[in-house]
């Protein structure tokens, strides 16, 4: 079986298959339009998000038996279509759910604590101590929406600290040790903190929105590892600038490209703008679930399940 990789990986994923007996080529540069002229020769293909698999590539690719995504959403693949046609996806949310859980506790930590704005003042010589007075997690209740792979994983690093923690799903008896599911009622009632772990899809897309924000009976804080696209940010900004959300945990932004690669190439959103500059929002490139150790589990996540459906 041929497999084509699109994009680089940990050395071990195309090190292993080797060793199952499987041809790997690698082509990190030739366009789409490339590559799609030559699908047909392979049976597999492993890409982490270099660019979108449409019909009209899967049709090209006639002897294609899986899509293996080295990471956990599936939104750049036409998933529907290739079920159809019989194309097995592959994705490996194991891999990097323990990263993800972690860089949410830490925006959330930081935020509490500012952190980043006590930062940049001290190296400005500024020692404002009263001015960065920050605020316990203790006692407080953390809803997360999206009890998948990252929702248990965030929940499990907050073990550690006196919370209730809710889960909103739209998956009933998801909830476990770490969490209590409860309505969406419920949710918006009692949570001070909001971190979301939903997948991008069509469900998803713009759901945080100003009228979802203001449900929510107490101001709260903002995580967002999840996806972009899942937030309206207006209306994130006019919560933040009416304190309704108290701060702003911000790792994928809604202009960023299908690839995940690059933010924006045309004039920085009015948005946008707000958010670089207010004290209480932190932003990070799409990184939560880009540490070197997860760099090598997703790897493995998917060799793993290679080997299990194809050997």
């Amino acid at each position: 079986m041929k497999i084509l990789h699109l994009d680089t990986n940990h050395e071990l994923l195309i090190n292993q298959l080797n060793d199952l007996g499987f041809i790997n080529h690698e082509d990190y540069t030739s366009s789409k339009e490339a590559i799609e002229a030559k699908i047909s020769d392979y049976e597999g293909i492993i890409l982490r998000s270099r660019f979108t698999i449409d019909k009209q590539f899967l049709d090209a690719a006639k002897n294609l038996k899986f899509i293996g995504r080295v990471g956990a959403g599936l939104e750049n693949i036409d998933g529907e279509y290739a079920k159809t046609i019989g194309v097995e996806l592959i994705a490996a949310p194991e891999g990097n759910r323990n990263a993800v859980g972690e860089h949410a506790l830490g925006m959330l930590l930081s935020l509490f604590n500012k952190l980043n704005k006590a930062d940049v003042e001290v190296r400005q010589g500024k020692w404002l101590r009263e001015n960065n007075r920050g605020i316990e997690l203790d006692g407080k209740t953390v809803g997360i929406i999206g009890y998948g792979n990252m929702g248990k994983a965030f929940a499990k690093k907050l073990k550690g600290f006196d919370v209730d923690v809710l889960c909103f799903d739209i998956l009933d008896n998801v909830e476990d040790e770490n969490a209590k599911q409860v309505s969406l009622q419920e949710f918006q009632e009692k949570a001070e903190v909001l971190s979301l772990h939903t997948p991008q899809t069509p469900l998803t897309l713009n759901m945080i929105h100003a009228d979802f924000i203001n449900a929510f009976k107490k101001p709260f804080w903002f995580i967002n590892t999840a996806r972009g696209k899942s937030v309206v940010t207006s209306d994130l900004v006019s919560a933040l600038k009416s304190g309704k959300i108290l701060g702003a945990g911000l790792d994928v932004l809604e202009y960023e490209k299908a690839s995940f690669e690059a933010l924006f190439s045309s004039e920085m959103p009015e948005a946008f703008q707000y958010l670089i500059n207010a004290q209480n929002v932190i932003l990070s490139p799409h990184v939560a679930g880009w540490t070197i150790e997860s760099k090598e589990k997703l790897a493995q996540t998917i060799v793993d399940k290679i080997k299990a459906k194809f050997c």
